[in-house]
């Protein structure tokens, strides 16, 4: 565990939910500075603790619509730096490339049954506190099966669209590799040759890394 502790706002109308979610945070060695059961209170709080992730519910009064999503969008604009993590009960692509916007960096959409799998809910929530993405499976599944003219991802080979895939669900060379049962060099060969075919080549790598999720998102 790093010494310096990830400082988290949690955005939940429901109670025990929100409750559920700090105490699993706290559990894993996340500090929760602030917790908010509406939309208008999240970015209060959000805004006077400027935490490293906030983590929300799409769907939050006063309107229960989306409000949790624009207070998130709202968020990125006026914290640049904030990650921000979405938990949805149902999937809608939408609100996933709505968040995203022009950058993928520090963005997380996640199903709320993601939640009960604690390992991998708190990895999510490092990523995006670090300024990677964790972008729910299902969502990237549906991203696979959408084609267009002139896909750019028709140039690559089947390997490189499963390292695509995990890429885009926020995957370290290192956990790609663990995945694939391959060395880290083949991973590594692998997302070169992807930065390649879909032009990327002048951008730094990590940039070209959200361009190239960016890419798989919106094929």
């Amino acid at each position: 565990m790093a010494d310096v502790r990830v400082r988290v706002v949690v955005g939940e109308d429901q109670v025990l939910l929100r409750e559920g979610i700090v105490r699993l945070l706290e559990g894993e060695g996340f500090e929760v500075v602030a917790s908010a059961g509406d939309a208008e209170d999240l970015v209060r709080k959000a805004m006077a603790h400027r935490p490293d992730v906030v983590v929300t519910d799409v769907q939050m009064p006063p309107g229960n619509a989306d409000d949790g999503l624009r207070a998130a969008i709202e968020l990125r604009g006026r914290l640049p730096g904030v990650g921000v993590l979405l938990l949805s009960q149902y999937l809608d692509e939408a609100y996933a490339m709505e968040l995203i916007g022009s950058s993928a960096e520090g963005v997380g959409y996640l199903l709320k049954d993601r939640v009960a799998d604690v390992a991998s809910f708190a990895d999510a929530v490092r990523r995006v506190a670090g300024g990677g993405s964790a972008l729910d499976p299902e969502v990237v599944a549906r991203a696979m099966g959408r084609r267009r003219r002139e896909d750019p991802l028709e140039r690559l080979t089947p390997r490189e669209r499963e390292v695509l895939e995990l890429m885009a669900q926020g995957r370290s060379n290192q956990g790609i590799a663990e995945e694939l049962t391959v060395t880290p060099g083949a991973v590594e060969k692998h997302v070169t040759s992807i930065f390649n075919k879909l032009d990327l080549h002048t951008e730094p790598s990590g940039h070209r890394r959200v361009l190239a999720v960016l890419t798989w998102l919106r094929r």
